[in-house]
Order: structure tokens, then C-alpha cells, then sequence
């Protein structure tokens, strides 16, 4: 408890610089946010008194601390565009990345962790030199093309599944499941292929460790080897990778959410930024730093589930 409190009490530094350059990088974006909102024909005068009403004309600074102080008490602030709470409009949006992401990562972990073992176990194999290049394939193949060609083949030939769209899981289980599919399918793949090679390299080497070649010396099934001694130390390097593939891949499915309909977290920032929103980027960039903050601190938690010989102590 106290290695994660301690964790907490060091992300504020990092959310508070994150909100220092988000606030000072937007604000530097060239262009005019009244213009945007109320059109080229507005006069001067209705663009200035915009810019007073949600405090445009102030200082950067001032404008930042005043924001800071209603993010401090749960109020994101109000889209510049139709006056939406933006923490309402996140809550809209983040389930449906949430969905994405974990989908994703299911794809990924279904055919990466059993393709990497049996790569690892049977090295120089057919097994091995498949899944060599599935890896080369699904690291080169852009995901969005393969987004394409499953909607090609599966929603407009077979007609199997739908190809756009979305249906909250609340509301059709079913159809929910149907819509989600392909986007995930077509980001897992990409995932897949570079989780299945970083734990085919990571058991690799703990294959070759001493104690794996003493366990087999004392004749022990290779399943055993594999699965109960070497397969746990292996998967350290690999929740590494595994928690920046979630994190990245919450502000990063934007192209996939587009291409699928999808109304996700990372359609909401593009759309935010080219409608030049402040104050919604602002605060779904600031919950994506939060959420990446506690992606990590639950990854540094797995290490001891996964390995008992790590301490989450202090210095440790």
C-alpha cells in the first residue's frame, strides 16, 4: 500500500507538467478559436466579446490557473463549440476506446502468447519460421489496409458482419459484438505480432538460463519446464510492452475508430483540435495522462504476481 501511495504521490508532478505543456502547445497553435466557432463573417466586435465571455482576453497564465482550479474540483470546463461539459462528453466517448482496447489486447495476448511458446520451444521450426513471418508481416502491413481488406472480404463480400458502426454493449450484447470485431481483429494483428516476438526473444533466453537446464536434468516433462519455471520470468520484459501497447493504444485507435464508425476517445481529440476546442483537448489529453499514469503503476503490481522475487519495497 504504501509503494502505491507513494506512486500516486509522484504522478502529480507528472500530471501537472503534462497540463503545463498541453495548456502552453495549444495555446500556441496559430489561428483564432472565435473565428473558428462564430465563422468568417462575425464581426469584431462579436469575436471579442467570445473571447471575454469564456476569458480569451486574459493572459495565458491567468487562464491556466483558473483552469487548473476547476480541474482540481472535477470541472474540466465547457466545449467551446456547443457549451457540452467536457468530462460529459469524455464519459460519452471513453467507453467505447475502453471496449476497443481491451479487445485489442485479448486479440493480441489469443495469438501471441501460444505463436511465441511454441516459436520459443521449437526454434528453427516451421512453427518458428511462421510465426517469423506473421511477426515481419504484421509489423510492415499497415493496420489500417488490413482494417480495409477485412471490410472487403468479411462485411461487403460475405456479408458476415457489419461494416461500420457502433452499438453500445448495454444495449445489444450481440450486435455490440458483431460491430467490434473486425476493429479489433484488424488492431490486434499489428499487436500480436510484436508481443509474440518480444516473448519468443524473452523465453529464448530464460530457456538458456542454468536453472532451466537443471530442471531439465532432473528429467522433468518439458511442459513443466516451460510453463511453470520458465514462462513466468519470461513475461516480465513482456507486461512491460504489453502496458504501453494499452496505453498507447487508448489515444492511438483513432484511425481505426474512423474507419469503423466508431465513436471513440481519440475521435473526440482530432475533432477537438481541428474544430480548435482548447478546452476539450485539454481535458481528454489530461485523462489520457491519467489513465496511462495507472495503466503503469498496475503493470509495476503484475511484476510481483508474476515474478514473487520482486519487491515492491522502497528503492526496490
Amino acid at each position: 500500500m504504501a509503494y502505491v501511495l507513494r506512486r500516486l504521490a509522484l504522478s502529480i508532478p507528472t500530471l501537472l507538467l503534462g497540463s503545463i505543456l498541453v495548456f502552453s502547445l495549444i495555446h500556441l497553435i496559430p489561428g483564432d478559436v472565435a473565428t473558428v466557432v462564430l465563422g468568417q463573417e462575425a464581426t469584431e466586435e462579436a469575436k471579442e466579446a467570445f473571447r471575454r465571455q469564456l476569458g480569451l482576453d486574459r493572459p495565458m497564465v491567468v487562464q491556466y490557473f483558473a483552469w487548473l482550479g476547476n480541474v482540481l474540483t472535477g470541472d474540466l470546463g465547457n466545449s467551446f463549440v456547443d457549451r457540452t461539459p467536457v468530462l460529459e462528453l469524455i464519459l460519452q466517448r471513453l467507453p467505447a476506446t475502453i471496449e476497443l482496447t481491451i479487445g485489442t489486447f485479448i486479440v493480441a495476448l489469443l495469438i501471441a502468447v501460444p505463436t511465441g511458446i511454441l516459436s520459443a520451444v521449437r526454434r528453427g521450426g516451421f512453427v518458428d519460421y511462421f510465426s517469423t513471418l506473421f511477426a515481419l508481416g504484421g509489423m510492415s502491413f499497415p493496420s489500417f489496409a488490413l482494417a480495409y481488406l477485412l471490410i472487403i472480404v468479411f462485411a461487403i463480400n460475405l456479408k458476415w458482419l457489419p461494416a461500420s458502426g457502433y452499438v453500445p454493449f448495454t444495449e445489444d450484447p450481440v450486435g455490440n459484438l458483431k460491430v467490434m470485431l473486425l476493429p479489433m481483429i484488424a488492431t490486434g494483428i499489428r499487436e500480436a505480432a510484436l508481443l509474440m516476438r518480444m516473448l519468443r526473444s524473452s523465453l529464448l533466453e530464460v530457456l538458456g538460463s542454468e536453472y532451466v537446464r537443471v530442471a531439465r536434468a532432473k528429467g522433468l516433462n518439458q511442459r513443466v519446464v516451460v510453463m511453470r519455471h520458465a514462462l513466468r520470468n519470461a513475461l516480465v520484459p513482456v507486461l512491460t510492452a504489453a502496458g504501453l501497447l494499452v496505453a498507447g493504444l487508448l489515444g492511438g485507435l483513432v484511425i481505426t475508430e474512423t474507419l469503423f464508425g466508431i465513436p471513440g476517445f481519440g475521435r473526440l481529440i482530432v475533432e477537438s483540435i481541428f474544430r480548435r476546442d482548447y478546452i476539450t483537448v485539454q481535458g481528454a489529453i489530461l485523462v489520457s495522462a491519467l489513465l496511462v499514469v495507472l495503466i503503469n503503476l498496475m503493470v509495476d503490481l503484475l511484476y510481483v504476481v508474476v515474478d514473487p522475487r520482486i519487491k515492491l519495497a522502497k528503492g526496490g
